[in-house]
């Protein structure tokens, strides 16, 4: 039995690298023949992938098991603030920590739970190597959400493997596919070039989305946003914390890990779209910074704590890496906890956030 699903994956990856040569031989043969493609024929950016992405938090029970319903409340918490679109599973820990079966499960949930919804799905679609990559790809595209996001191989050790990595996945996927810089904990390959991102955008039309937070991040912005079309659209990242001056550049959103202020970065985003009022743009900000700088402000921390102020997740509880950051072969659970002196700072500074808050707490029980 384990020989023939050896067998099944071996005839699936060389099925996705020859579909992705025809894809890459059709399209230079077309441009052969017809020409240099103009920017008025380039294939157009989706509308609907631009704007802020937020990244949902993997919320956990007491016992350390993904808490799926919590999961699905983020969900419909992200959409009720009007944010464009969601995330999952995209951080480290949501990607290196879980299970396949978790994720897979997790994917299904939020399917389920984004159905009817204006905001789009993105599903991350990633793996040690190319065959784990495309087990993800292929659940993905069965549930069909609005794009797919995949970060390089941990395998990955030259830009040829990156190449051919996204490749296959050129083959499988149907819709949109965001392309993130930066590898896992795990990765120790090299950045994929801006000219990598422009190669594949150009050989494939639902590639050129960029997620760019790696190495020289605003030279390398400039470089994809130069080659618009091909590519079609760059998102900020890296917490959100710079995503201001980029967008002055031309990102078009912002992929990070602060769902719990979706509805302060919805407002961020129309007043960028707006330019009609500077001074609010500059204070809001100003205020979502100080917010995400305050210590520990992780990814999970302080973050957790906002969560729970807001009514969606019930606890402070996280899994962790193992010393160095290695993948533990059981969860090892911790709860966030802070001082009171610390409390009250986070307070304050969330305070300061209510003038761009939505007042009203939505009932996440109900569909969105």
């Amino acid at each position: 039995m384990a020989n023939k699903k050896c067998i099944t994956r071996r005839a699936i990856l060389k099925a996705a690298a020859a579909s992705a040569s025809g894809i890459l031989a059709g399209s230079v043969l077309s441009r052969v023949g017809q020409g240099a493609e103009s920017d008025s024929d380039a294939i157009a950016a989706d509308p609907k992938v631009r704007g802020p992405f937020p990244i949902l938090s993997t919320p956990f029970t007491e016992d350390g098991q993904v808490d799926y319903d919590v999961l699905a409340k983020e969900a419909k918490f992200v959409a009720w603030a009007g944010t464009p679109g969601m995330i999952w599973p995209q951080s480290a820990d949501s990607v290196d920590l879980l299970t396949t079966d978790e994720k897979r499960k997790g994917m299904e949930v939020l399917a389920e739970a984004t159905r009817g919804m204006s905001t789009a799905l993105c599903l991350g679609v990633q793996g040690t190597n190319t065959e784990e990559m495309l087990e993800f790809a292929e659940h993905a595209e069965k549930l069909a959400p609005t794009a797919i996001i995949s970060r390089p191989p941990d395998s990955g050790k030259t830009e040829e493997d990156l190449r051919q990595y996204w490749r296959a996945l050129a083959a499988v996927a149907t819709r949109p596919v965001i392309l993130q810089t930066t590898g896992g904990v795990a990765y120790k390959g090299p950045l994929p070039s801006p000219q990598l991102m422009i190669e594949l955008a150009e050989e494939f039309p639902h590639f050129g989305y960029i997620k760019e937070e790696a190495g020289d991040v605003l030279g390398r912005m400039k470089a994809s946003l130069a080659a618009r079309p091909p590519v079609r659209r760059v998102f900020s990242a890296r917490g959100g914390i710079h995503w201001n001056e980029e967008s002055r550049l031309g990102s078009e959103g912002v992929i990070t890990e602060r769902a719990a202020y979706a509805d302060v970065l919805t407002r961020i985003w129309e007043l960028q779209q707006s330019g009609e009022d500077p001074e609010t743009l500059k204070d809001v900000f100003g205020k979502f910074l100080a917010m995400v700088k305050v210590k520990p402000g992780g990814l999970r921390d302080a973050n957790l704590y906002i969560w729970k102020k807001r009514g969606v997740f019930k606890n402070l509880i996280s899994r962790n890496y193992g010393p160095g950051k290695s993948f533990p072969a059981s969860p090892i659970i911790s709860e966030f906890k802070m001082n009171e002196e610390k409390i009250a700072e986070v307070e304050k500074r969330f305070e300061a956030l209510n003038p761009y808050l939505i007042e009203v707490t939505p009932d996440l029980s109900k569909p969105a």
